[in-house]
């Protein structure tokens, strides 16, 4: 059994080439809120992948989906982003479609989440001595009290990622099918007391993929796309799965990694170096003496050293917090398994586990000894055609 390669074209969903000869440089690259990647090469020359049944080739930058399938099942589906040539070797690279965001402008409809809106006032201008009481009343009359700004709707993280996903497919040349898990993250955006709305305006032109992350970085959130063959295997349906409420994937107590039995090669484990701090102030909207501004500080028995980000879209302190105590989590981690290779063992079967999953690697490791530290996967190579998978990992603890 081998891995097949088919691509499509992406704006109309017809089927160009069943068997792609493509030879990839490496098992498919997923990724936890990520687009992933996928690179390889054709040669030599393949006269059916020239022709062009539609006025483009078959293999042609952001006009051609190419996908993964071993065994009936597509493991991986993308964009091809970028086409070279090296003698009579197409060099090819694939982005998942999560990467077609990125770079793109929102010119879709404004979003004001927690702003305030102003109140028409009738007696505004008819007190303009300031005696408190309306001009020219007789007998004197109090002016009323101004009545009170209301406070425009809260939008949900997830509501403005699906409202820039429709807009993206609103186009008629930018229709990819991506499908939005239609569920809440519980997160609103912008502070209740209407003092730090959160604002998409089209005039600014803000990017779409950056946009996205905001929202999902400020919610604290995962997003895992998915391939699939529809029920017929004339269609392949795209998912974008959002954390629900927020973060992907489970403690998976049932699956076992450790040195000696299914992890065969591990990453060199690493420590932080220069990029250790523990004092992290996050600089928020504001110029000069009014900055926002927020101070994290984890007391660990080391030595002092600050790290300074600026986030300017907000002025909101515990926004600003939010960000710090991540940004505090990323540079004082302690040590980290960067990836481990795997081979198929009972112990966890090739596929047992998914993006976001909370695994626990106990591992041998020269000058620290025995280790047993909770990881998250974060991006994996699943070859099953060799049995074995490489799984990049991060600390479960930097989410917190």
């Amino acid at each position: 059994m081998t891995w097949r390669y088919i691509a499509q074209r992406s704006t109309t969903g017809d089927f160009l080439d069943w068997d792609v000869p493509f030879v990839a440089d490496s098992p498919p690259r997923s990724e936890l809120s990520g687009p992933g990647a996928m690179k390889g090469t054709i040669q030599p020359e393949y006269l059916r992948l020239m022709a062009k049944p539609d006025g483009l080739p078959v293999i042609t930058e952001w006009a051609t989906t190419l996908y993964a399938e071993y065994d009936g099942r597509i493991r991986w589906g993308g964009l091809v982003t970028r086409v070279s040539y090296e003698g009579q070797a197409m060099k090819v690279e694939c982005a998942g479609y999560t990467a077609y965001p990125a770079g793109q402008p929102y010119f879709g409809s404004t979003i004001q989440s927690g702003a305030k809106i102003k109140q028409k006032y009738a007696y505004e201008g008819r007190d303009k001595n300031h005696d408190g009481y309306i001009d020219g009343s007789s007998p004197k009359k109090k002016m009323p009290p101004r009545p009170k700004d209301k406070l425009s709707r809260r939008w949900d993280a997830y509501e403005v990622v699906r409202a820039v996903w429709d807009h993206l497919q609103s186009y008629q040349a930018g229709k990819l099918g991506m499908v939005v898990d239609r569920h809440k993250s519980g997160h609103l955006l912008g502070a209740a007391n209407g003092e730090d709305p959160w604002n998409l305006q089209w005039w600014e032109t803000p990017d779409c993929g950056a946009t996205i992350a905001d929202v999902m970085n400020l919610a604290k959130a995962d997003f895992r796309e998915r391939h699939t063959w529809d029920g017929t295997k004339e269609k392949v349906l795209h998912f974008l799965d959002l954390g629900n409420p927020r973060r992907l994937g489970t403690t998976r107590t049932d699956l076992r990694f450790a040195g000696g039995e299914n992890i065969v090669e591990i990453a060199t484990p690493q420590g932080q170096g220069d990029f250790f701090a523990n004092n992290i102030y996050v600089l928020g909207k504001g110029s000069g003496s009014k900055t926002a501004r927020s101070r994290v500080v984890y007391n660990d028995l080391r030595l002092r050293r600050a790290q300074v980000i600026s986030r300017k879209s907000t002025a909101n302190l515990k926004t600003l917090t939010s960000y710090g105590q991540a940004e505090r989590a990323r540079h004082s981690a302690l040590l980290t398994i960067p990836s481990i290779a795997i081979v198929q063992h009972p112990n966890a079967p090739l596929g047992s586990w998914y993006l976001g999953d909370r695994i626990l690697v106990q591992v041998d490791v020269p000058w620290v000894g025995e280790l047993a530290i909770w990881h998250r996967v974060t991006a994996q190579e699943i070859d099953p055609a060799a049995g074995t998978a490489v799984l990049s990992l991060t600390r479960a603890d930097f989410y917190g």
